[in-house]
């Protein structure tokens, strides 16, 4: 998995390539944390993310759940196969899907 951030102001932008899953999740959640601060934007880019296990869902909760308080949270670019586990898992329900 790669993880790019890229930062204006109060925006941070996060484009995940690979799989996020069970082994690659604490990777992402350990850099996540401290780049919030300040963040009323965050936006998830998955244009290359192949995949997204529970592991991986459990970020984006926690995430979610940090930006209901400081601004807003967008996930884009999400493939097909990524969409079906949000739909599944209900994730297509409470998250911003550009």
């Amino acid at each position: 998995m790669n993880i790019t951030m890229t930062r204006n102001e109060g925006e941070l932008i996060i484009a995940i390539e690979g799989r996020l899953d069970t082994l690659t999740s604490p990777e992402l959640e350990e850099k996540l944390e401290p780049a919030l601060k300040g963040v009323t934007r965050l936006v998830f880019d998955f244009a290359q993310l192949k995949y997204i296990s529970s592991a991986g869902l459990r970020v984006l909760l926690t995430a979610m759940q940090i930006m209901e308080e400081q601004g807003e949270m967008i996930v884009r670019n999400v493939s097909s196969d990524i969409m079906d586990v949000f739909e599944v898992t209900g994730f297509a329900d409470d998250l911003n899907i550009e």
